[in-house]
């Protein structure tokens, strides 16, 4: 199966502090999406700091596409029961 989608790396480290989505490609063919705040990069590799609080390193030659996304939304109130 082929998509046609383009896969566009925009990203670079003028993008520190933004929240961001990378794609890498894993070494049996796969693809992997990472989402989170660029918080640095460093001789070929980027580390990005997940929702959850975990960081992840990325070895910059494993990206195929990146981009920036909005920051996360605050998240939102429930409503009180009965109301």
């Amino acid at each position: 199966m082929a998509y046609g989608g383009r896969l566009e790396h925009s990203v670079s480290s003028a993008d520190l502090g933004r929240r961001a989505t990378l794609r890498i490609k894993l070494p049996d063919g796969r693809f992997r999406d990472i989402v989170g705040v660029l918080e640095w990069w460093d001789a070929g590799v980027i580390g990005v700091r997940r929702r959850d609080g975990s960081a992840a390193r990325v070895d910059e030659a494993d990206v195929v596409a990146s981009r920036i996304v909005p920051q996360q939304p605050p998240p939102r109130r429930r409503a009180a029961p009965g109301s």
